[in-house]
């Protein structure tokens, strides 16, 4: 069985190791996204506590990890080398996304993404944005599939690919 749920306190334990699965995953693309100290454990109990925290479960584990925010994202206020479609601030953003080593390679982010699609679409947002560092050509890939389209530059700890999906 898998499926997404709002993440608690009690995900803690479990999700930080996805989040350190991601770090590691990330530090063989000669990338510097996530090699600081984002996103570290009270990041992770910031989301939860403003409730945008959500774990993926598989089989009553947790498998991943996403932040799922509804409205404006300072960062994406100043875009490059592009433009959002819409310049209103009725959108979703994902931040954060993590999978645990042991489920990487398994199809997981559609299986997210489509539950973040689904609920979102019935709080009433069909605008969802993202981004990646430019060297993370893997999720740029995932984002793609899922049927993002890249949008131009925006600056979160440098420049980063910033994609949207219009449903």
């Amino acid at each position: 069985m898998i499926y997404m749920r709002k993440a608690e306190t009690a995900d803690i334990p479990a999700i930080m190791p996805c989040i350190l699965d991601a770090r590691h995953f990330l530090s063989s693309f000669d990338t510097d996204q996530w090699q600081g100290e984002y996103p570290d454990q009270s990041d992770v109990e910031d989301f939860i506590d403003k409730q945008v925290g959500y774990v993926l479960i598989v089989d009553s584990e947790v498998a991943g990890f996403a932040a799922v925010i509804e409205g404006e994202e300072k960062a994406y206020t100043e875009i490059t080398e592009g433009s959002w479609t819409n310049p209103d601030f009725h959108y979703v953003v994902v931040h954060c996304l993590a999978f645990s080593d042991k489920y990487r390679g398994h199809g997981l982010a559609r299986y997210l993404f489509t539950a973040i699609f689904s609920l979102e679409m019935a709080r009433g947002y069909r605008d969802f944005r993202i981004d990646t560092h430019p060297a993370n050509k893997i999720m740029q890939h995932v984002f793609e599939r899922e049927g993002f389209i890249r949008k131009g530059k925006v600056q979160i700890d440098g420049d980063r690919w910033a994609y949207q999906l219009e449903l």
